[in-house]
């Protein structure tokens, strides 16, 4: 008898517990990232560290997770947000490039954005003239 009471109570612990309102992301959900393309940071003195923000929002419905964020040489740098980024929500991807090994010029490097969007890759460019 205490065999059927203990898998009784097993079982509705179970039920319960699967029952919860669990915002779990499932392999496959897909959401729509909408982000401005180019930082353009204008004329630059050589040396100076350009920080650029990109502002990142989930226009889809399901949540948007940045797996990496990565820059296209070793001069730029980018970090991403933690947290998945809600339907509706806005966060920032900040990039910095430092400019100090740079010759004078137009420069554009750009940034890898891979997240659970289809296409799942996004790049966004970072303009600027490196003066001297």
């Amino acid at each position: 008898m205490k065999i059927i009471y203990t898998t009784l109570a097993l079982s509705f612990f179970f039920f319960l517990y699967s029952c919860n309102n669990s915002t779990e992301l499932e392999l496959g959900e897909k959401t729509i990232i909408k982000v401005n393309e180019v930082f353009d940071a204008g004329e630059v003195m050589k040396g100076k560290i350009i920080e650029a923000k990109f502002s990142v929002k989930n226009e889809g419905k399901n949540p948007l997770i940045i797996g990496e964020v990565r820059g296209s040489c070793a001069c730029t740098v980018a970090s991403k947000p933690t947290e998945p980024i809600q339907p509706g929500d806005t966060k920032e991807i900040i990039a910095k490039v430092n400019t100090d090994k740079m010759s004078s010029g137009k420069i554009s490097k750009s940034v890898r954005i891979v997240a659970n969007t289809e296409p799942s890759v996004t790049i966004v460019t970072i303009k600027a003239k490196i003066k001297i």
